[in-house]
C-alpha cells in the first residue's frame, strides 16, 4: 500500500484550493492505474474545504472509470479529523451522483442560470 501525505504533497496545511487537490487527485490515480492501493493520510491538515475535495476525490468518480466499489477497495482515509468525516461523505456522496447524470445535471444548471425552454 502506497502512503500519501497530503501534506507533503501540497506543500502546506491548508487542503482549500482546487489547484492542490488536483495534485493529490493526479497522486491518487498514477497509483490506481498500477492497481496499487493508497492510503491518503490527513496528519497535519488543519483545514479541508470541498473545493479541495472535490478535485482531490470527487475527481476520481469523472469518466465513471473506477465503481465505487473499487474505490472503496483501494483508497483509504486516515488521520481524518471526526468534524471533517462528514465533509468526505457528501463530497463522495455528491461526486458519484453528479458524474452518473452530469449531463442532466450541466443541462439543468444551464437552464437555472440562462434560461431554458
Amino acid at each position: 500500500m502506497i502512503h500519501l501525505k497530503v501534506i507533503d504533497v501540497i506543500g502546506t496545511d491548508l487542503a482549500v484550493s482546487t489547484e492542490n487537490g488536483n495534485l493529490v487527485y493526479e497522486q491518487i490515480q498514477r497509483h490506481l492505474e498500477k492497481d496499487e492501493s493508497v492510503n491518503l493520510d490527513f496528519e497535519g491538515i488543519s483545514l479541508i474545504i470541498t473545493a479541495f475535495l472535490n478535485a482531490a476525490i470527487g475527481s476520481l468518480f469523472k469518466d465513471q472509470k473506477y465503481s465505487g466499489d473499487f474505490l472503496n477497495s483501494k483508497v483509504f482515509l486516515s488521520n481524518v479529523d471526526s468534524n471533517d468525516v462528514s465533509l468526505f461523505r457528501d463530497v463522495i456522496n455528491r461526486a458519484k451522483e453528479y458524474f452518473a447524470n452530469k449531463d442532466f445535471f450541466e443541462k439543468n444548471n444551464n437552464e437555472s442560470i440562462y434560461g431554458g425552454s
